[in-house]
């Protein structure tokens, strides 16, 4: 028999079972929202990219939309640090994963090793058909070499390169041809700083160790998983750098602040090195005032360097795989896509195919006349197959910290390389 105190309890319960199963049912209507359900038929996918690549992305939806209808893309763009970091938490947590993942190249071994990605080569991607047309080391990149699985789909190359200021050389009667080596350079920046408080060959000393370091086959590995630090690559590149900086030829300004896009806007440093990509930052907000005041030469010593390039993967947590795979197969495969991502950001393309584009013939007017695209397909042939290893941003982070050792405190070259290559030993253990 009923008592009013259990009638009443009864009603609770019965109220608190209503209220969680709407509450169920909004988290599901919300989830399968937030998954690319809705009623229209249009999947939502969620890309989520670091800056540089945004512009290149965006510069190909309206057509990737007008030719997938069923198929809708949101770009969640995060900074490049938290970008990895956050992609990293959301793999291991297996929640809140982005259907694709762009990953940049110091990244990628870590990811390719690390799990948490389907393999392309499957079914229904089918990703090893497009094999012979990407650039070859890029796709051994990422490639997990212990299983062969293709983890991360080559999206672009970055063929290294040195921006230099036409202008101040021919204030200085230099022909930029007739340098050929880093004494030539460091030469050519001592007169160039002479007598001058506000001008230098470089930005930052610590660019002349990023150009020797990431020539070569090898990286901060050998071929065996061997750290390298110590090598005589690695000590030549702290010298270097040390002799920039002893003589007085870089500002100290480090990248991404705003003294360093003054350089860039005033001409204070004669010089800037970095990957292809960064031609389009100068050209399109950086400083799109100095148009015609650039050109473009290949580092010194016959160095040919990747400086940078990007994947994109699939999380296998992720809800909508093969809305993913068609986003990620229209731009890694499509050679006008990739020619259009090229002309939008400097993203180089890691399709073969796309090298025999007429845009590579054509002539720039911010650089002068010069055909860069040219120059940096040239580039980019010679480019060595360059290996990656999971603990690449640890070693890193251990000999960039080693470099600002001895720029900053003079610390003896060979000391800081030893005390880095025990620090990375120490953490891959």
């Amino acid at each position: 028999m009923f008592t009013k105190k259990n009638i009443a309890i009864l009603v609770v319960v019965i109220l608190l079972i209503g209220t969680m199963a709407l509450l169920s049912n909004r988290r599901s209507s919300d989830t399968a929202e937030d998954n690319g359900a809705t009623t229209d038929g249009v999947t939502t996918i969620r890309v989520a990219a670091f800056p540089d690549q945004d512009s290149g992305f965006e510069a190909i939806l309206d057509d990737f939309h007008a030719e997938h209808p069923h198929i809708k893309v949101e770009l969640d763009i995060n900074d490049f640090d938290n970008h990895h970091q956050a992609l990293l938490t959301q793999i291991a947590a297996g929640s809140n994963v982005p259907d694709v993942a762009n990953i940049e190249i110091q990244f990628v071994g870590d990811f390719v090793n690390r799990g948490g990605f389907v393999n392309l080569l499957e079914e229904p991607y089918n990703a090893g058909e497009f094999e012979d047309d990407i650039i070859p080391y890029k796709w051994a990149q990422g490639t997990n070499e212990a299983t062969g699985e293709l983890i991360a789909m080559p999206l672009d190359v970055a063929p290294g390169t040195i921006f230099y200021r036409r202008d101040r050389f021919e204030e200085l009667g230099v022909d930029v041809e007739d340098l050929n080596t880093l004494e030539d350079w460091i030469e050519v920046g001592l007169e160039f700083t002479e007598g001058e408080d506000d001008r230098w060959l470089f930005p930052d000393a610590a660019i002349i160790y990023e150009m020797v370091r990431r020539s070569g086959e090898e990286q901060f590995f050998d071929n065996d998983g061997n750290p390298i630090v110590t090598s005589d690559k690695f000590v030549r590149a702290f010298e270097l750098a040390k002799q920039i900086r002893d003589l007085g030829l870089d500002g100290q300004i480090g990248e991404w602040s705003n003294e360093w896009y003054a350089t860039f806007e005033e001409g204070t440093a004669l010089a800037h090195a970095s990957g292809a990509w960064l031609g389009g930052h100068i050209q399109n907000w950086m400083a799109p005032e100095t148009a015609g005041k650039w050109g473009v030469t290949n580092l010194p010593d016959d160095m040919y360097v990747n400086w940078g390039g990007s994947f994109l993967a699939i999380p296998e947590d992720a809800q909508n795989k093969e809305a993913a795979w068609e986003f990620i197969e229209y731009v890694t495969t499509n050679v006008d896509v990739q020619i259009n991502q090229f002309e939008a950001a400097n993203i180089f393309p890691a399709l073969v195919d796309a090298f025999d584009h007429e845009v590579f013939e054509e002539s720039s007017d911010f650089y002068s006349g010069q055909n860069v695209r040219q120059f940096w397909l040239d580039s980019a042939k010679k480019v060595p197959a360059v290996n990656t290893n999971r603990y690449d941003t640890i070693a890193q982070d251990a000999v960039g910290a080693a470099l600002t050792e001895v720029l900053e405190e003079d610390k003896d070259i060979m000391e800081a390389l030893e005390e880095a290559e025990t620090l990375i030993k120490r953490r891959m253990r």
